[in-house]
């Protein structure tokens, strides 16, 4: 029989709390979890569920020492909330990196006046860019991306353990700015082909501007860059979701290793 008291000791709640709010962190920033509106209530039976499940794997694995103040505890939680977040944040660099290199291409096609909700951020953006999310959070859960944000999140547990200790040192802190600073390069990466054929199409545009002044450009170019924006869109498609699909693994490599 369990013995109640053991159970819920004083130590195991907060050892429960601590868990419970390091997932809390992961979710406020992971893709798919923190990009598209699922319910607050759902996000909280599933946090404490796998935090239910991580319970007994932490308890065995840890020497956690119960604090005895209130500010002590509160510096254990928000140092768990913070790696949580970190682990969660780096995880959704590719979908802001995705999100930023296509909304450069879907002004350069004109479909910046065409804004609709995208769940990923919030606030609006072009329709093709809500379509680029979508393919994004389709590649992250076919390729198993959550399963291995899960595993880097227990494996966590065991290098960062639960306790007074600050996880984060300078080279942690170092690699979270590095990775940050590929946001830039992912955009380009995904924007290019299209902004660079679309913008050698405005060069075009200009010349014959030039040489036929009665012709009214204005009016051609608007539906000619929606056209061709879409079809190379879909030219694209493929190898876009490689290339995603590639960096998804690149990121999740670099938090496993580095939690």
């Amino acid at each position: 029989m369990f013995n109640l008291d053991v159970l819920f000791s004083v130590s195991n709640i907060i050892l429960f709390m601590a868990i419970i709010t390091r997932l809390s962190g992961l979710f406020m920033t992971a893709p798919i979890f923190s990009t598209y509106p699922i319910p607050m209530q759902v996000k909280v039976w599933l946090a404490a569920t796998i935090a239910f499940i991580l319970f007994p794997i932490v308890q065995y694995n840890t020497s956690f020492v119960v604090p005895n103040s209130v500010p002590a505890l509160s510096l254990i939680l928000l140092k768990e909330f913070l790696i949580g977040f970190a682990m969660g944040f780096c995880a959704n660099i590719v979908f802001i990196g995705v999100e930023l290199g296509v909304n450069m291409f879907a002004v350069q096609m004109g479909l910046s006046a065409s804004q609709a909700l995208n769940p990923a951020s919030g606030g609006t953006s072009p329709v093709i860019t809500r379509a680029y999310t979508f393919l994004a959070a389709m590649l992250f859960l076919a390729i198993g991306a959550h399963q291995w944000l899960f595993s880097a999140l227990y494996n966590s547990f065991k290098t960062m353990p639960i306790g007074y200790t600050f996880n984060f040192t300078p080279e942690i802190v170092g690699q979270i700015v590095t990775m940050t600073s590929q946001l830039f390069s992912i955009g380009l990466g995904v924007a290019l082909p299209i902004f660079g054929v679309l913008f050698i199409t405005d060069v075009l545009l200009g010349f014959t501007s030039k040489m036929m002044p009665q012709m009214n450009i204005f009016m051609v170019s608007m539906p000619l860059k929606i056209y061709l924006g879409l079809i190379l869109s879909l030219i694209f498609m493929r190898p876009m979701a490689e290339y995603i699909s590639v960096l998804i693994e690149r990121v999740l490599t670099n938090i496993a290793l580095m939690f």
